[in-house]
């Protein structure tokens, strides 16, 4: 099942006083039970951030209530102080059976998905890990024992139709290609928001 998202354009992407509260005394659960993905964060730190910019609380709650569990990851040789990733254990549910892009949607002729994996994350606020966080980001999991995860797609493969995905199966992490129209059950993708 896809996951619909009821904002219009028009509507501000702001939570009320309670949604806040409640979500930010989920991540920061999520926060202290997973210490090993930021070692050199500070809460106070990430809620104040993270208070003072409402555009990106409504983002994350977007990302929780797909299934995404968004938390803090510290990625290797990033200017950023705070990313948050999704960081389910199988590619977020409520994203899933999605092709990669809205070119790639709007050239498929039949059985068209709900949306596209690109467009989706736009509309969230969040871009798609590369290759290279995806695999460094697998060394705080594993991840996508089950599902896969559409990854951001160097220009000259989607010039060529195709689009990369990951997963990560017999103990390590793959990269592979498929049709950027391609769509299935269990392919996904995660999300980062950059504090």
């Amino acid at each position: 099942m896809v996951f619909y998202f009821t904002q219009t354009k028009d509507m501000k992407k702001q939570l009320s006083a309670d949604e806040s509260k409640s979500l930010l005394k989920n991540l920061q659960e999520r926060f202290e039970k997973n210490k090993k993905r930021h070692p050199n964060a500070k809460w106070s730190e990430v809620e104040g951030k993270l208070k003072a910019e409402s555009q990106k609380l409504w983002t994350l709650n977007e990302m929780e209530k797909s299934g995404g569990e968004p938390d803090v990851v510290e990625l290797e040789n990033s200017e950023s102080s705070y990313i948050f990733i999704d960081c389910s254990k199988e590619s977020p549910k409520e994203r899933r059976k999605l092709c990669y892009d809205h070119e790639a949607l709007e050239a498929r002729k039949k059985f068209k998905p709900e949306d596209s994996a690109v467009s989706l994350a736009k509309e969230i606020g969040i871009e798609l890990l590369t290759e290279e966080e995806y695999i460094y980001f697998q060394k705080f999991g594993p991840f996508d024992t089950k599902t896969s995860s559409w990854l951001k797609t160097p220009k000259e493969v989607r010039e060529k139709g195709g689009a990369i995905f990951g997963d990560h199966r017999f103990g390590r992490t793959f990269i592979y290609h498929n049709g950027a129209e391609s769509y299935y059950g269990a392919r996904g993708f995660r999300g980062k928001l950059v504090l």
